[in-house]
């Protein structure tokens, strides 16, 4: 396997790179910098937490379509091949091929998951990929499709199978009126579905399956006009470091 890797100034030079916290950043060069030839690495959540990094960094890179994230855990970096050139006689291919299996390479040289190549044959720019709490799993099987109601069966179906219980028609209609809100409020129907799917994981994670839990989450975010999960990680990450500060200013005031 090749030791040596590189990056591209086109991926880490722009906005959408800048703007994410730098922790979010070193996350990204570190798991760059360990992936297979093919960009492929099998243990993220070990390496985020060995170089100090947050959850919410690796959420991050998912959520700005920096990594692709498969049910297996594996994941793969989105610009590998814009970043690196492998001379064939230093190349070894990935031990993930059924991963690899999933994925095409776009003109641009970007991977895309093949079920969410547009009907033309040109792959979609956009994936949804799977988070820890498998959220991003479903987005990313029911990417491509764009009326509202499939939304709705999404969220509906992702609620019954993950411990939430039977979804009552008073729930149905509560999700389709925060699906709407969300969408007036100035956030697309993609971004509204996301903000949903994410709300139900993050109850999950907390082990709080009822909609009562999920219902105060969304009102915190639209109280707090959060119109995509981007804007909902990044506020997570700000709130962390300004505690973080907040406890160093006490400790000098402490005389430490």
């Amino acid at each position: 396997m090749a030791e040596r890797r590189m990056f591209a100034k086109t991926i880490i030079d722009s906005d959408a790179f800048l703007d994410m916290p730098l922790s979010s950043q070193a996350l990204y060069f570190h798991l760059a910098m360990r992936a297979d030839d093919d960009g492929f690495i099998n243990n993220p959540k070990k390496l985020q937490r060995m170089v100090g990094c947050g959850e919410d960094d690796l959420k991050l890179l998912m959520v700005k379509k920096f990594i692709l994230v498969f049910e297996s855990g594996v994941i793969v970096i989105k610009h590998w091949k814009i970043h690196n050139y492998i001379r064939s006689d230093r190349y070894k291919p990935t031990l993930y091929q059924e991963e690899k299996n999933q994925i095409v390479e776009k003109n641009s040289k970007a991977y895309t998951f093949k079920a969410e190549s547009s009907v033309s044959g040109q792959p979609a720019d956009y994936q949804r990929l799977p988070q820890e709490s498998i959220v991003q799993s479903k987005l990313g099987q029911s990417q491509g499709s764009s009326s509202e109601n499939d939304c709705l069966k999404m969220i509906y179906h992702f609620y019954e199978e993950n411990g939430f219980g039977t979804l009552a028609s008073k729930t149905s209609q509560d999700f389709k009126y925060w699906l709407q809100d969300f969408m007036q409020k100035g956030a697309s129907q993609e971004e509204a579905c996301q903000l949903i799917l994410h709300a139900l994981g993050i109850a999950i994670d907390r082990n709080k399956r009822n909609y009562g839990y999920v219902n105060a989450i969304l009102k915190s975010w639209e109280q707090q006009n959060y119109l995509s999960v981007h804007e909902v990680l990044v506020n997570d990450k700000k709130q962390v470091s300004e505690h973080a500060l907040q406890m160093t200013e006490e400790y000098q005031e402490l005389g430490f």
